[in-house]
């Protein structure tokens, strides 16, 4: 009787085809995300378990899992800690009124906030305190603009997430405005909103650069450099990860279809049919270990040749928050 395989596997003693395999650089983790995770581990060992988090502290179900082995809790709503608890808000940011409603209960509190998305914090506060209105490119819903709009009164900032969108702003043309971006925006994207802001408001205020950070700039610059060598881009992420999202988009903008995996184990052998060069890279949540578990699912499908692709060197490192340094 054969032996069992499975399907789309290779029998054993056959040859598996050769492939190429393109892995970005910059991937994975950016400073934001591992100043996040830090937080929270620091806390776990200072106060011990169980530490709050009110939402997921990265967006990325393999990273948030380990974090709860810690004894790490995440909920949803400051109402959900109890009373005495220390609490950690996530690296999305959040609204001025949670850490405010937090103190008023008298709640040890952290900030984990990537400093990137501080800023824009803080540029949204200059600007409505220098009279302008504010239009917002961003996605709806997602945890970073919900921070961002928390910032500021109500009614003083307008959010859109495309060219169309654009044209249907109730604003004059001379009115006194400013324009902010999300963090994980496409870059491609973004400077077309910004463009199409510019030349409807000629005098709207904008940052020196789009607010698109570094790490998600560097990441996308790195899956143009691999996609049009490739037939197959895989992208690591979670499907709630704008980064990640972005990833794909890109991807398949250079004319390569792409696909998003939370891990090696959603990879389908019939992907890899008629793939000579697959191209791998992983959004700025997803830890490395993941890619490598990515190349050795695709080991066991093909006889790989990784190639390293590096666009850019990533040196980025944030502080703590006072409360976690000795």
């Amino acid at each position: 009787m054969n032996a069992p395989f499975l399907a789309g596997a290779p029998r054993i003693g056959a040859e598996r085809p050769p492939l190429t395999l393109l892995i970005a650089a910059p991937r994975g983790f950016c400073a934001g995300v591992d100043r996040a995770i830090e937080i929270v581990e620091r806390a776990l060992e200072r106060y011990g378990p169980p530490v709050y988090v009110r939402h997921e502290i990265v967006h990325n179900r393999t990273v948030v899992d380990g974090l709860k082995a810690k004894g790490a809790v995440f909920v949803e709503e400051l109402d959900e800690v109890p009373d005495g608890a220390p609490v950690i808000f996530s690296a999305h940011g959040v609204p001025k009124s949670i850490p405010e409603t937090a103190s008023a209960r008298g709640l040890a509190w952290l900030d984990a906030t990537c400093p990137l998305v501080s800023k824009v914090h803080r540029r949204a506060e200059r600007q409505i305190q220098a009279g302008r209105h504010i239009v917002f490119v961003g996605h709806r819903g997602h945890p970073e603009v919900i921070g961002t709009f928390g910032q500021v009164p109500e009614g003083t900032i307008t959010l859109i997430e495309t060219v169309a969108e654009v044209a249907a702003l109730p604003f004059a043309a001379e009115a006194p405005l400013a324009y902010l971006t999300q963090t994980t925006l496409s870059v491609d994207d973004t400077a077309e909103i910004v463009a199409a802001l510019r030349a409807r408001f000629p005098g709207i205020v904008g940052p020196r650069a789009e607010d698109i950070c570094y790490a998600t700039s560097n990441r996308q610059a790195a899956v143009k450099a691999i996609a049009p060598r490739c037939q197959l881009v895989l992208v690591i992420g979670s499907p709630n990860s704008s980064n990640s999202l972005r990833l794909v988009e890109v991807a398949e903008r250079c004319g390569t279809p792409s696909r998003l995996i939370q891990n090696a184990a959603e990879i389908a052998p019939d992907w890899l049919t008629g793939v000579a060069t697959l191209g791998l890279t992983a959004g700025a949540s997803a830890p490395e270990r993941l890619v490598r578990q990515v190349v050795e699912r695709v080991a066991e499908l093909r006889s790989v040749a990784e190639e390293h692709v590096v666009t850019a060197e990533e040196k980025m490192v944030f502080k703590l928050p006072r409360q976690l340094v000795d």
